[in-house]
């Protein structure tokens, strides 16, 4: 569908300052549910049809949890999981939630025992909280977490998932810890990325829990907390709460971030990231390698990859989907938040035309808000509008639902910019069609979308985590494990 804007201001181009330019609307894609049901809202699906996973193998028919805190807060969060499992009620803006049960919402069950919980006494905590040294008191938090956490994981049999229930004392004290290291320089630490990375050890994926979600002292709508719990309980249970449906088979979505290491004195080496997901919406998350970065040397903050060391991750992304998937795919589609410098179109371009029929590099900009589309009517632009200037598309990824005649958004929304388009192997609609489909697979939340497509929204939030994995421990491969 082609429609038509009215005057738009494109700030620094007198030449688009009037007039009207071409303005189309990119289709909301569908998401495939329990036996092939189809429907554009995560919520409305899993209402209507269940869970994807639902009457497959994946299907996580009963989860074992387990529960790491003090005895009061621990039971108090067993019964909150217990009472928000048999479902929510929601209001005019928050859709109920149907509950996650054996005959209904999830269609699954939860299974509690003593034997996989881990309590944290009262002397264990006041031994934590006396520390005076804020960097001692983080690193005593994390250590009491792991020592807990490998007490269920030596279990013949350990629980599937493990909920670590966070105090509001716990989270006053060690919630964050920033000091000055003779070796780093300036450390901020972070609790929730720190178990995070620490836990991977022990293969179990867990959920911090904080005191006022259980306690309802959280502002949250308490449907919208049980959505994202539950969905975020059943992926890490190994189901699939949705899946895409309709990209391209044998396609590989690639997102690319940048970290810095922990510490100040770090700052010129960054390293690589990359998240790689399948046309199942399934992910792989990679780390690649380190690399020096001169902001001043260079004039910008914003790192780039020399040609050595794109070729490097190209192949480091095939070769792990190869290892995978058992094959290549046919398609590879990398996307990351800055232009591509020639020598990174170079570097990609080497390494996936030796392996890959076809190929596309994507420059995707979240943060621009100096273009916008400004209706007429009083509600936003729909999402899914596209719009040109130049080389440049802009698609809104947020903005008013016409499927379901809503608006999900606090703020006036803007679109992201879609910048370099290298390769040009796939049409602008299809590519358009799919950082709109992937703005919709975060198993984290049930949320209806994001701004930015998965594999740069978790590129980003992952290379958190990987800051607290040492660069002598690999990694554990699977989404689940850092959300």
């Amino acid at each position: 569908m082609t429609s038509s804007a009215e005057v738009i201001r494109f700030p620094g181009r007198p030449d688009q300052d009037t007039g009207r330019i071409p303005v189309d609307h990119v289709a909301e894609p569908f998401l495939l549910f329990a036996e092939g049901g189809l429907h554009v809202d995560p919520k409305s699906g899993i209402d209507r049809y269940g869970p994807r996973s639902y009457g497959t193998s994946l299907h996580p028919k009963s989860v074992r949890v387990g529960i790491i805190g003090t005895a009061e807060l621990s039971e108090t969060a067993r019964s909150w999981i217990e009472r928000s499992a048999v479902g929510v009620g929601g209001d005019e803006t928050n859709r109920s939630f149907p509950g996650f049960a054996q005959d209904r919402g999830f269609f699954s069950s939860l299974a509690f025992d003593d034997g996989w919980n881990a309590t944290i006494n009262q002397t264990e905590m006041t031994g934590l909280t006396s520390v005076r040294s804020q960097r001692d008191r983080f690193a005593k938090a994390v250590e009491l977490v792991e020592g807990k956490l490998s007490l269920i994981a030596e279990r013949d049999q350990p629980p599937d998932y493990v909920v670590i229930v966070i105090s509001d004392e716990m989270l006053r004290r060690c919630g964050v810890a920033d000091y000055f290291d003779q070796a780093q320089g300036a450390v901020h630490r972070d609790l929730r990325r720190a178990i995070k990375a620490m836990a991977m050890k022990y293969r179990i994926p867990t959920q911090l829990l904080r005191q006022p979600v259980i306690e309802g002292r959280d502002p949250t709508p308490a449907a919208k907390i049980a959505w994202n719990f539950f969905t975020g309980l059943y992926h890490k249970a190994g189901g699939f709460p949705w899946v895409p449906h309709g990209l391209q088979p044998g396609t590989c979505f690639v997102g690319i971030s940048f970290f810095h290491p922990l510490g100040s004195r770090n700052n010129a080496l960054q390293t690589s990231l990359v998240q790689a997901f399948d046309e199942h919406g399934e992910g792989l998350i990679l780390r690649g390698h380190e690399f020096e970065w001169d902001p001043e040397k260079e004039g910008t903050k914003a790192p780039h990859l020399s040609e050595e060391k794109s070729s490097q991750l190209g192949d480091l992304v095939l070769d792990r989907y190869e290892r995978e998937v058992g094959t290549r795919p046919s398609r590879v589609v990398i996307q990351k938040t800055s232009r591509y410098w020639p020598a990174e179109r170079s570097g990609f371009g080497e390494a996936l035309r030796r392996r890959v029929a076809r190929f596309d590099l994507l420059a995707l900009d979240g943060r621009q808000s100096n273009v916008r589309l400004i209706t007429t009517s009083k509600y936003p632009p729909l999402r899914g509008t596209r719009f040109s200037v130049g080389d440049l598309d802009f698609l809104y990824t947020t903005g008013f639902i016409a499927a379901l005649s809503e608006f999900h958004g606090m703020h006036v929304p803007s679109p992201i910019q879609i910048g370099d388009h290298v390769g040009q192997d796939t049409p602008r609609s299809q590519l358009l069609g799919e950082i709109l489909m992937l703005t919709k697979l975060n198993w984290n939340s049930a949320a209806f979308s994001g701004k930015l497509p998965v594999t740069l929204r978790f590129a980003s939030l992952v290379g958190e985590i990987m800051k607290e994995i040492p660069a002598d421990r690999e990694p554990l491969p699977q989404f689940k494990f850092y959300i």
